[in-house]
């Protein structure tokens, strides 16, 4: 063997040998925080998104979608989707249960979800679950063709507003409501803004930038510098701090935004984002941290 040779297989067995014991310790340091109150880094978020979307769309490749037009095939999903998808994912104006706020990564929005991934790679998801977020199997739980009903379900999911989706909850599953009135869906006349005595004390914006992790504002809206999903259903919020109103209706002030975060649907009843039950202290804290947007990203 020459030298170079020999010199060069030495010099990255040394190098392969350093990466591997520096590894370790950084796993056993416990430098990592694991806590879902902290989302994963940046970098460490876009690799595992990456390697997820492959690996579904890689398997998922080998599925055979059924026809989907049936629109039984959509009602027997959404009874589905009732039972079981709202509670961690929500739905067009209904929050997810609480004990999916803490969860993460946070639950996707299956608005956006819909609009985005092929019945293929939806039918795979639901059916196989993914690991470590959440996420179960259903392949032993519902048969097949329940499967393929919440995938028919899905394809409409994105046309349904807060009030359509009401309507389908009346019609299909609660049937003794069908009979009430349909819920208005009107805007509500713009509230006057908040006199300067009530304007409340903002909070602490680096507690409001954990929070919104927890109250999963970052899986429907792109915040600039807090890491979530790729697709968002609702507007991006770089800039909130500058725009002259909340939702298009409240003046933006402090006090306006507080209301905003505890109660949309009180301000604009046809607004598609739930009341996400945000504690007085909580969006005193989420204000701050909005405030500290200045520029669209």
């Amino acid at each position: 063997m020459k030298p170079w040779m020999r010199t060069a297989g030495i010099t990255l067995a040394t190098a392969a040998a350093a990466a591997l014991a520096g590894a370790l310790a950084l796993v056993y340091s416990g430098w990592y925080d694991s806590s879902a109150t902290h989302p994963h880094t940046a970098p460490m978020n876009s690799v595992m998104d990456v390697a997820l979307q492959r690996s579904i769309s890689v398997r998922a490749a080998r599925v055979s979608v059924p026809p989907l037009d049936d629109p039984q095939q959509a009602i027997d999903g959404f009874r589905l989707f009732r039972a079981h998808c709202v509670q961690c994912h929500g739905a067009p104006g209904v929050p997810p249960e609480p004990f999916a706020m803490g969860l993460m990564p946070p639950p996707a929005s299956l608005v956006d979800t819909a609009r985005h991934w092929p019945a293929a790679e939806v039918y795979w998801v639901v059916r196989q679950g993914i690991k470590m977020t959440g996420m179960p199997a259903w392949q032993y739980r519902i048969s097949d063709e329940d499967i393929w009903n919440v995938v028919a379900f899905m394809r409409v999911l994105p046309t349904l507003s807060p009030a359509d989706y009401q309507v389908w909850d009346s019609r299909y599953v609660r049937p003794e409501a069908s009979s009430e009135p349909a819920p208005a869906v009107a805007s509500a006349p713009a509230p006057a803004a908040a006199s300067p005595a009530a304007e409340p004390r903002l909070g602490d914006a680096q507690a409001g930038r954990q929070a919104l992790q927890q109250y999963l504002c970052v899986t429907c809206h792109a915040i600039p510098g807090v890491v979530g999903a790729n697709y968002h259903v609702g507007p991006p919020l770089g800039g909130v701090a500058q725009q002259r109103y909340i939702a298009g209706i409240l003046p933006n002030t402090p006090a306006n935004m507080v209301r905003w975060l505890r109660d949309p649907p009180a301000i604009d009843p046809a607004t598609a984002m739930p009341n996400l039950g945000i504690s007085e202290q909580d969006a005193r804290d989420i204000a701050a941290f909005l405030y500290t947007l200045d520029e669209p990203e």
